[in-house]
Order: structure tokens, then sequence, then C-alpha cells
């Protein structure tokens, strides 16, 4: 049996991942539990990688790293052949000890510090993602100082809304990221990036937001992009060699998500650039795209060991775990949906509808409202899917709760890649005022 709408089996009642069954798992490394399917990480990666080899088209594949950032995963993703979009010293330096190719990371930030952008420079990363004048002046500066030259993109809003939550919409006019093209401010960076004696201006980057499920704004983005390029070119005689049109393809979260399959995302933008290119008479540029949620979210689930439940008749009843907003903020953030089951009953006639509370100290503090359960006993376990992007990455220590550990599963075989935080993890930096 498969799980409906989710990528996962279930065998004589307990839900499987990785070849594992998850009850196993849990009773062996405690929960909250984080548990990875490896093989569809890697699956993932492949459907954006192997689209981009069929249509015969230079391009760079980089796992936004923000949406789940350890040592292993970077190494399952280096195995794949990625690059790496990282926005912080904690994540390039996460890359350097996953032995990751320098040559192949990206250094992004709307507000990069001097240490960033040494830490950069001094270790010869593939490129700096330029999103505002003080980033020019910073990676001017310390160019000069260590006499190198670097490899930059300068990014761009396009001035599009994207049809998502609007604090995961980055490309529309008001956005705290990158040059605005309708307001001149591009015009200026580029001059000032040109023909820079240090910093090379390899091409143009934009992200336009997260979880999107058609490819209609990334083609208007695109528009937008080879119009600006097109008055360069004219000007200028600019030709870019990269064009980096960045990530949030959709995925499943709930019965209410309808993604198309990642495959589509890269045939639609090749084509497009492919036709601009050809109008300008220019060379195709190298295509850049940054999938993070796309290739970690829907590989992960959490589990978690039900508790408390509370029946309000005629209103509600809750369930709750022993977890929350500490190893998954998105719900209470942002209103995030999920799904989940009943790990151990995965195949059982649902029998009531309950809505999941976390145990931090907030009402706010709900993983799914509404969900469909069959009965339902203290110490079953839920697994709640889609939670690979941004549920470790976000995770805090709210209430003091110790952050859960992380399991890689690949072909029948589980791998502890993250250890659970212990309560000592979580005092370590506290000192005596006595």
């Amino acid at each position: 049996m498969i799980i409906d709408n989710h990528p996962f089996s279930v065998d004589q009642g307990h839900l499987m991942i990785g070849g594992l069954n998850t009850i196993d798992l849990a009773k062996k490394y405690g929960t909250p539990l984080y548990v990875y399917d490896v093989s569809l990480i890697r699956k993932n990666c492949r459907a954006f990688v192997n689209t981009f080899e069929r249509l015969d088209i230079k391009a760079q594949v980089a796992y936004a790293s923000k949406a789940f950032s350890s040592i292993a995963m970077l190494q399952v993703v280096k195995q794949e052949n990625l690059s790496l979009d990282v926005v912080s010293e904690g994540e390039l330096y996460t890359a350097l000890q996953a032995d990751f190719p320098v040559e192949r990371i990206h250094l992004h930030g709307n507000n990069k510090s001097m240490n960033e952008v040494n830490m950069a420079i001094e270790h010869d990363i593939g490129c700096i993602v330029i999103d505002n004048f003080h980033d020019i002046a910073l990676v001017d500066t310390l160019l000069k100082k260590h006499d190198k030259q670097m490899d930059v993109l300068m990014r761009v809003t396009p001035g599009i809304e994207s049809k998502t939550h609007q604090y995961i919409m980055t490309g529309n006019e008001d956005s705290k990221f990158g040059f605005n093209l309708r307001n001149g401010q591009a015009d200026k960076a580029f001059q000032l990036l040109h023909n820079h004696p240090f910093i090379r201006l390899k091409g143009l980057h934009c992200h336009i937001g997260s979880q999107i499920f058609e490819t209609d704004r990334f083609l208007m983005a695109a528009d937008h992009l080879f119009a600006e390029i097109a008055k360069w070119h004219e000007l200028y005689g600019y030709i870019p060699e990269v064009l980096n049109l960045g990530g949030g393809f959709g995925i499943r979260y709930t019965e209410e998500d309808n993604p198309i399959q990642l495959s589509r995302y890269v045939e639609a933008l090749a084509e497009a650039v492919k036709q601009h290119a050809a109008k300008l008479s220019i060379p195709l540029p190298e295509i850049w795209i940054e999938p993070g949620r796309s290739i970690a979210g829907n590989a992960g689930i959490t589990l978690y060991t039900v508790g408390a439940m509370k029946q309000i008749p005629g209103v509600r009843q809750y369930l709750s775990v022993d977890g929350g907003l500490t190893d998954n903020l998105r719900p209470a953030l942002y209103q995030a949906k999920y799904d989940g089951v009943i790990a151990n009953k995965a195949d059982f006639p649902p029998t009531q509808t309950v809505s999941i509370a976390g145990k931090c100290c907030e009402s706010g503090d709900m993983l799914i409202w509404d969900l469909p359960v069959p009965d339902v006993d203290d110490g079953d376990i839920l697994a709640v899917f889609s939670t690979g992007a941004y549920g470790y990455s976000m995770a805090n220590h709210y209430n003091r709760f110790p952050n859960p550990a992380v399991i890689f599963a690949e072909d029948g075989i589980d791998k502890l890649v993250v250890a659970r935080e212990t309560y000592q993890d979580v005092v370590k930096h506290d000192l005596s005022y006595e």
C-alpha cells in the first residue's frame, strides 16, 4: 500500500521510509525525530540535472542549503554533482566541513558582513551574488585588499508578485532583496560592476518567491531580465555568461497543493532563455537554478509520540505530541499546512478528526488542524509529511527544548547524521552570575 499523495509505503500497518519501519526508528532514536529518504533526495536532484543534460544545456543546479544544511546532507548533494547556495558564515563553514567543492559554492545574503565576504574570498568560492550597493562597496574593498578577482551575479527584483505567502515572496517590487529594475537601481549597479577591475560580472540573478506551482511567473521574470539585458547589450555590448532564475519550485504539503513535475520547470525556463537569446543574437547563457525545498522537502518526515488528548464537546479534539514549533516553526510563522498519519496505524480507516497540538507554551503551537485519524492511543507515533525543508533549519530552543536527531534512511539502512541535543547542550553557553 502507498500512502495517498506521499512517496512512502505501508507494511503491516506501519509507515515505511527508505526501506525501514518508522516505528522501529522511533523506538531506536526517540522522538521527535527527523527522518529523510535519501533515495528521494537523490531522485529530486537528478530530476533537475538530468533534464538539463537531456536538453544539452550548460547549467548549474545549486542546492539552496537554507532548506536543510548538515554535513551529511551536503555530502549527498555533492555526490549528485550539484552546486551550493549559502547565505551565511555558518552555512559556508558547514559546506567546507563537508569538503564541498569551493568552485561550486555561491554566497547570497541581503546584509553580508565583512567576515562573510572575507571568508568567501579567502576560500576562493565560485560566486558572490551582489544584492545591494553595500555589497558592491564591501566586495570591492576586500578584493582590493586580497588582490583578487571574483565572479559575481547581480541580483535584481523583476517586480513580479508570485502566488504565494507574502513572507516567502521575494521578486515583488517592495522586497528587501536585490536591485529594483523599475526605479533605476539596477542600471546604476550595472554601471558600477560592468568592466570593474576586480569584480567580474558574470550575469544576473532573480528569485521570485517560494512554493510556486506554475511556470508563468518564472517566464515573466525571464522576460523582464532580458528586456534589461537587451538595453545593456545595445548600450554597452554586454553579453551575460550566466542567468540565474532562482528556485521556489513547489511541493505537496496537503491535498490543496498540486505541484508539477520538476522537469517541467527546467523545460519551460530553458525554452524561454533560448528564445530570448536567439532574438538578441547572443550566445545562450549558462542557466543556473537554486532548488532547496523541492529537493529536501518531500524527502523528510517528522515522527512524534502522542501524549495528552483533550475533547471539547461540539468544538474540537486536541491531540498533543512531544514536539511542536520548536522543531517545525512554519505553521506558527506563516500558517503553513501539513498532512500526517498515525504511523503505527497507517492503513487503519479514520474514525475521527483531531487537531495536532505541540507542547510549547503558546496557543499558536498547532502543527495540523483537522486531521482524520483512526482511534488513537497514548504512545502512538504520528508522522508528519514533507518536513524535510525548514524543519531542522528553523528549529529553536523555545521552552529550552533540545533539537531532535536527524536520521538518513537508504536501502534499508539507517544512519544517525545529526545527534539529538542533550540538556547539557542547551545550557552549555550559559554563564553563572554567582
